[in-house]
């Protein structure tokens, strides 16, 4: 990905500038107007207002009447005494009195100082968002549904005292982690933990909604953190407030907040999860008001009430992004399951649909398309950034649904075919990678957040056509073989963000800009699926070399940050304690170091921010607005 410079931030897919810098490009569009002109205007209209009631309202020493302007005034009398029952002269003497009133109340305001008019004007616009506040009652009843068969939500206990301390010490990190955001930033998005203060980037708007919180609540319940969970529990359910001035990132939003709150119920059974999770996604439905209802990537709200969305300007001329559209279908169902509302569903559906009919170069899905005309835009393909949990998703609609949603397997089994046939190769030194395909070229390059496609080769192995499970696992395993040496390769043993294949370097940084680590997940990722299916040593052995060099090089007294140079000795820090830390990297590890028995892959499938969301045994039932499931 290049324009300019740009980098995928999060738990996958949205792009960066640098470490420590703004997730969103500079030129975005600011939504708000400065407080200083909001006062000018408000002090200018206030003041015309004022002026004009000295000039143009009745004085009491020259008039009697106080003429309505109207020509029939004596019907207009009558009219008034009819309605009023009360005689017209006494009407008129009261609208003058309230006049005079508010000409008295304008002297008294005009008297007034500066630093009174603001506190005034701020107190009006407090009372304006408790209205709207009051008005926004939240999502309506919703309908009883069986709860999904849960199983393994805790403990997993591994019965080695070795891999229990290593378990221990994860616990320890989580611990450090949310203490110190509980500290240093509670209530903001993410955590500064050398500047120890709140930080937030772009992608959750201008306000605090308290993104950690909610990305973390399930890492915390899974490990048995249960006064920490409490402590978040209570501040989603009083300060988790939508009803903001900000402009968000759908994708992220759905992924961290839609996915960490259905994860946190599904968990614990709290329904004040449940109820926050549809409030939220009812207001990300005006994102799918595009020509062609696809999501935008960005929902412009007001207030969080009036949806507009928007895309970035460098995505191939405001395109929508296909990781982005294509990331919802795990969330969206279960909200239709949830609320028996079949929008959600047929959002995805729709989306799904659309794609179907259209032509794919080489079977490859370009990472962009227009939501004005339904075409592609560039034709860049990658299994990194812009386009990983498309592809992820496919394969986990069909688990989730207890593997009935054959369309999406199929969908996914062809684009795996047209991925492997076109991108995945080995390097001279037979390392086997995943490059990006751009214009007809294939740039052998490979992302930190493609890693993630080793554990999804080896979860869609059983079920694979052609008898070739067999071959996805090994392929699988080659992934994180060589995700693994991009980490053992650095001075800190921590991945870089992008390593090249070519020019006699391989799995090598080659610019500065990505030769960052931003405490990433997907390396880990891999290796706790490739333990689970193979129950190989060396993943445990990886993960934890990966957890030692997290807990050396990345851990300071007010949490833990990213670096900026892997390759150094003396590495700086971004000063950035990324929310996915907690609800990624910190719980694939724990889990690496768990019993199988702990959310077992037959129950549990995990969205693309590793919030488990339950296997949706859908035999006997149909979701709103779609088929039956067929087996």
């Amino acid at each position: 990905m290049t324009t300019p410079a740009l980098l995928p931030l999060s738990g996958r897919r949205i792009p960066t500038l640098s470490p420590g810098a703004s997730s969103f490009p500079h030129h975005r569009a600011t939504l708000r107007l400065s407080e200083k002109f909001i006062l000018l205007l408000i002090l200018s209209a206030f003041i015309t207002l004022c002026f004009g009631a000295f000039f143009f309202l009745p004085d009491n020493s020259k008039h009697k009447r106080f003429d309505l302007g109207l020509e029939d005034r004596a019907s207009t009398e009558d009219t008034m005494s009819t309605d009023t029952g009360k005689d017209p002269q006494n009407l008129r003497d009261k609208i003058r009195a309230d006049h005079e009133r508010a000409l008295q109340e304008a002297k008294e305001k005009l008297r007034k100082s500066r630093e009174e008019l603001k506190a005034e004007i701020q107190t009006e616009k407090n009372k304006v968002m408790e209205d709207l506040k009051k008005k926004d009652v939240g999502p309506k009843p919703l309908p009883p549904v069986p709860m999904p068969k849960v199983v393994g939500v805790s403990d997993g206990e591994p019965p080695e005292p070795d891999v229990k301390e290593k378990r221990d010490k994860i616990r320890e990190m989580m611990k450090h982690a949310w203490d110190s955001y509980r500290q240093y930033g509670w209530g903001h998005n993410e955590l500064k933990p050398i500047a120890k203060k709140g930080h937030s980037t772009n992608i959750f708007g201008s306000s605090q909604l308290g993104a950690t919180i909610v990305d973390a609540v399930d890492t915390l319940y899974i490990m048995g953190l249960h006064e920490e969970f409490k402590d978040g529990q209570e501040w989603i359910e009083q300060n988790l407030d939508f009803s903001v001035n900000a402009e968000v990132s759908v994708f992220e939003v759905n992924i961290r907040f839609i996915g960490g709150l259905l994860a946190a119920y599904y968990l614990s059974g709290q329904e004040v999860f449940k109820l926050k999770a549809v409030q939220l996604a009812e207001k990300l439905l005006p994102a799918f008001n595009t020509p062609h209802c696809l999501i935008s990537l960005f929902l412009f709200v007001l207030v969080f009430f009036s949806g507009v969305g928007r895309n970035w300007g460098w995505a191939s001329a405001g395109s929508s992004i296909l990781a982005e559209f294509g990331t919802l279908h795990m969330e969206f169902v279960h909200l239709t399951y949830l609320t028996g509302n079949p929008a959600y569903y047929q959002k995805v559906m729709h989306i799904r649909k659309l794609l179907a009919k259209m032509d794919r170069p080489n079977g490859l899905y370009p990472n962009y398309l227009n939501p004005r005309t339904g075409r592609w835009g560039q034709h860049h393909t990658s299994v990194g950034g812009l386009g990983d949990s498309f592809y992820e998703y496919l394969l986990k609609a069909w688990l989730m649904s207890d593997k009935t949603d054959t369309e999406a397997r199929k969908t996914y089994d062809d684009a795996i075919e047209a991925i492997e046939r076109h991108l995945i190769r080995k390097s001279n030194g037979g390392l086997t990678f995943i490059g990006e395909w751009k214009n007809g070229h294939l740039e052998r390059k490979m992302g930190h957040l493609a890693c993630f496609a080793g554990g999804m080769f080896a979860l869609g192995a059983d079920g694979s056509p052609d008898d070739k499970a067999g071959h996805y696992l090994q392929l699988g395993a080659e992934i994180a073989h060589t995700c693994h040496e991009s980490y053992d390769r650095t001075v800190l043993k921590l991945g870089p963000e992008a390593f090249k294949f070519d020019s006699g370097l391989e799995a090598v940084a080659v610019r500065q800009n990505e030769k960052y680590y931003i405490l990433r997940p997907e390396v880990i990722e891999t290796y706790w699926y490739m333990w689970r299916f193979t129950h190989d040593p060396k993943y445990r052995q990886w993960g934890w070399e990966a957890a030692q060099a997290i807990d050396k090089y990345c851990r300071v007294s007010g949490g833990f940050s990213g670096v900026k140079d892997v390759y150094s000795s003396n590495p700086t820090y971004d000063d950035v304690q990324q929310s996915f830390f907690l609800a990624e990297t910190l719980k694939y590890l724990y889990l690496l170091f768990s019993s199988d028995d702990l959310l077992p892959l037959e129950n549990w499938v995990f969205n693309t921010e590793a919030h488990p969301l339950p296997v949706l045994h859908l035999g006997n039932i149909t979701l709103p607005g779609s088929e039956p499931a067929q087996r």
